[in-house]
């Protein structure tokens, strides 16, 4: 059973992750990081949910790696510890459905670098984010990958060798989240944006993700031909039929998932 991170089916087709290690504010350990995977590719799986949400237990979203088990590796083994962090990261950008990040208190270093590597993030707005390595003499240069696909090539450098933790509306600003609101209604809203989504035809979000990831990094022209391919398989579901007809009808969709 897993213990540092919990699974919860929600309302609205939503699946919720917790990153369970409040004591710690939820800093990433070999366990975290697998438990974390296994429990994307569960509710990826699930045919009951739509959305996934990723939050922290506790005072903080995420702190970065737990440095406790930092020392007394060969590089080799470095290699294989680092990489296992972040395969969570890797895995959100192939999983079928979207992930949402409901971020507070603090995400930093390899907490800010899922924060980015979710396809959404809403964060309170007394909340703080930042790739924090450099200041121990590390640095952050795995969680910099999905963090300068949010907010380009300077603003990353300065996250990455300045190492300062900017607040939420800052964030904002910069593209690396999507939403603030304020910290007393962050679950309620967090919640509420999912269901948003989840309402949305499920063929038709799974398939403009994995379109968008796919096309990112293709030539300008190269992206236009796949992106109207994915278009195409589209147009020639049952839902996309659906879809226009219950506008045209002016009802509300019924979703068959086909």
């Amino acid at each position: 059973m897993a213990e540092t991170v919990v699974i919860e089916h929600l309302e609205n087709n939503i699946g919720e992750i917790t990153l369970n290690r409040a004591d710690s504010l939820n800093t990433f350990t070999l366990a975290l990081a697998a438990e974390l995977n296994d429990a994307l590719l569960q509710l990826d799986g699930d045919s009951a949910v739509r959305v996934i949400l990723i939050k922290g237990a506790g005072k903080a979203f995420c702190a970065g790696i737990d440095v406790g088990d930092f020392f007394g590796k060969s590089a080799m083994e470095y290699k294989k510890w680092i990489a296992s962090m972040e395969t969570p990261l890797i895995t959100i950008s192939r999983l079928n459905k979207p992930v949402i990040a409901q971020v507070h208190g603090v995400a930093a270093a390899n907490g800010a670098g899922l924060v980015a590597a979710c396809d959404l993030a809403i964060a309170a707005d007394t909340a703080r984010m930042g790739l924090t390595a450099i200041n121990v003499g590390l640095n952050c240069v795995g969680p910099v990958i999905p963090v300068s696909r949010s907010v380009g090539r300077k603003r990353a450098m300065e996250l990455l060798l300045y190492g300062e933790l900017i607040k939420a509306p800052a964030a904002l600003d910069m593209g690396l989240i999507n939403k603030v609101v304020p910290a007393d209604d962050l679950e309620v809203e967090a919640r509420r944006w999912a269901a948003v989504l989840a309402a949305k035809s499920p063929i038709a979000v799974q398939i403009a993700k994995s379109a968008f990831y796919s096309a990112a990094d293709l030539e300008y022209d190269k992206a236009f031909e796949y992106m109207n391919e994915a278009f195409a398989r589209l147009c020639s579901t049952e839902d996309a039929k659906e879809g226009v007809s219950a506008f045209l009808e002016k009802r509300q969709p019924d979703w068959k998932e086909k």
